[in-house]
């Protein structure tokens, strides 16, 4: 592979008697969206958290950018963004300070209105975390995943519990991230979502990568062995419905 950001090779992490990442390799090509998807404990959290240094592996190697993350984890954190699925923000700071307090964290010098600028919330600069709705809340914790320009964005179930209007909101946000030259690894439960924005796919299953392609041609292996859906597909879905009749325009 041509210039991958992020080599896995022959990763295992076990917890007593269960094999949580049982010898997962793969590559991230820079520049592109990674989706990881798979059922719950089948090892997804654990590979991302090895990968951005949060948690040692047993065995076997993780390079982020050609930094071995084991060697220097510090370094790798340096150069990353997480996002995580369940924030502990203040409830009463301003989005501005929340920024700046993780600027400093990161010892990095930013502009907090630029940052939340990024995500559409520059308008909210003055506004507590508390008064935000559950689509500003998530493209907060993206923001301040941004905030030392990160060559690798990690974001875990990043729209969860957003309506369609938010979802698409932070769909959008993704691709220019991306498109302003940043790698994304996407954790989601959502197909939709992971066909929307994914350029490759890796499904785990039992601590284990069970395949491996782009959205589409996963979708044509399934297809070859002769599947048949047991819903007859149709041209519109449900989403496409609400947001015809409410608008596709984001709420804040």
């Amino acid at each position: 592979m041509i210039d991958p950001v992020i080599i896995a090779n022959d990763i295992r992490k076990k917890y007593e008697d269960i094999d949580a990442v049982n010898g997962i390799s793969f590559q991230v090509r820079r520049g592109e969206i990674f989706g990881m998807l798979g059922p719950n404990g089948a090892g997804k959290t654990t590979t991302v958290e090895i990968l951005e240094g949060m948690r040692n592996a047993d065995s076997g190697e993780a390079v982020i950018d050609g930094i071995n993350v084991k060697k220097d984890p510090t370094a790798v954190k340096s150069i990353i963004g997480v996002q995580l699925q369940q924030n502990a923000f203040f409830d009463n700071l301003k989005l501005s300070e929340i920024v700046g307090m993780y600027a400093q964290l990161y010892e990095t010098k930013v502009d907090p209105i630029e940052v939340l600028s990024r995500v559409g919330l520059e308008g909210r600069k003055n506004s507590k975390y508390a008064q935000l709705s559950g689509g500003q809340k998530q493209r907060l914790s993206i923001a301040v995943a941004l905030v030392n320009d990160p060559v690798i964005l990690f974001l875990d179930e990043p729209t969860t519990g957003l309506d369609p209007q938010a979802r698409r909101q932070v769909w959008a946000l993704v691709k220019k991230i991306r498109d302003d030259g940043a790698t994304i690894v996407l954790t989601t439960h959502y197909m939709e979502e992971a066909e929307e924005l994914c350029d490759r796919i890796a499904v785990i299953e039992s601590g284990k990568i069970i395949a491996i392609d782009t959205p589409n041609a996963l979708i044509d292996q399934l297809l070859a062995t002769g599947f048949k859906p047991e819903k007859r597909l149709r041209e519109a879905t449900l989403d496409d419905v609400f947001l015809n009749l409410t608008g596709r325009d984001l709420r804040d």
